[in-house]
């Protein structure tokens, strides 16, 4: 497989920005693009290996969408957080309050969405058939490994399971949790039911959308149907799966209230200092 350049891999960090709420689950910003596994250029690659002229124009592509993500959209989330902030700092914040901060990331992400999009097209059109079903193979394998993992064993399990996760999560952003924390984490967390079995079908079904796609990457509607894909993916998941993360959204919102609540000086003290830290991601993530 022919190396990524470093231009492309340095042009990748825009989706990190974008993927930042509360329990971002990873601790270098400008890694973070390596879980959204909702895309289509920033995980292609991991799946299958590029020609070296692909790699050119996907380097080429993605920096001129960095250029643009830098001037026009960094200051929007410069702005989100000097609000963010100043809202731990009168105290811990209300529920709705939360909700709102977790709605203006996501309401970060269409714009990039719909302008990575021509990338997207560029690089998946030119996927010869051997690519492609390099494609299926390897995201198949994927999806067979994370639904071993992830619901292998009882559904009392698999709760267990979630909360590990999202324990290890929360605590990049509020420190060690305490013993009241943690049993909120676990009531959450049993109490979501079959989110995990319907995020990996929503998964599924994602995927195997692509797969009928770029059957048709030769066709004039290409682009339009890899922008669906892109900019309103949830569709392609399912109706099952869109009203799960509808109703996971605000309950993610409850508890991060109630871990704040439950919490103490250090815990938002660390929030604090997360969200300082993030800010200087965002001084280093220069146009330059």
């Amino acid at each position: 497989m022919d190396a990524p350049t470093p231009g492309t891999r340095r042009a990748r960090w825009i989706v990190g920005l974008v993927l930042l709420t509360f329990l971002a689950g990873c601790s270098q910003t400008r890694l973070a693009y390596r879980y959204a596994d909702w895309g289509v250029v920033w995980w292609v690659e991991d799946y299958i290996s590029l020609t070296g002229e692909q790699e050119a124009q996907l380097s080429q592509d993605l920096e001129a969408l960095r250029q643009w993500h830098c001037s026009a959209e960094l200051p929007r989330y410069q702005q989100w957080l000097a609000v963010l902030k100043s809202d731990l700092e009168e105290g811990t914040p209300s529920e709705a309050t939360v909700l709102f901060h977790q709605e203006q990331l996501m309401d970060f992400l269409p714009e990039l969405l719909e302008r990575a999009t021509p990338v997207a097209v560029n690089l998946l059109s030119s996927l010869s058939d051997e690519q492609v079903a390099q494609l299926a193979d390897n995201m198949a394998n994927k999806q067979q490994e994370l639904e071993q993992e992830m619901l292998e064993g009882t559904p009392a399990k698999t709760a267990q399971a979630r909360s590990e996760r999202t324990i290890e999560r929360i605590e990049r952003w509020l420190g060690d949790l305490n013993q009241q924390q943690r049993a909120i984490v676990e009531s959450w967390s049993a109490d979501r039911g079959r989110q995990t079995e319907i995020w990996l079908a929503g998964r599924r079904n994602w995927q195997l959308t692509l797969l009928d796609v770029l059957e048709q990457r030769g066709e004039p509607g290409f682009a339009d149907q890899v922008k669906e894909l892109m900019v309103h993916s949830e569709r392609a998941r399912g109706a099952e799966y869109q009203a799960m993360l509808a109703e996971s959204r605000v309950a993610m919102a409850g508890l991060m209230h109630d871990l704040l609540q439950a919490g103490d000086t250090r815990h938002q003290d660390h929030l604090l200092a997360r969200a300082s830290e993030l800010n200087g991601d965002f001084a280093a993530l220069t146009c330059s």
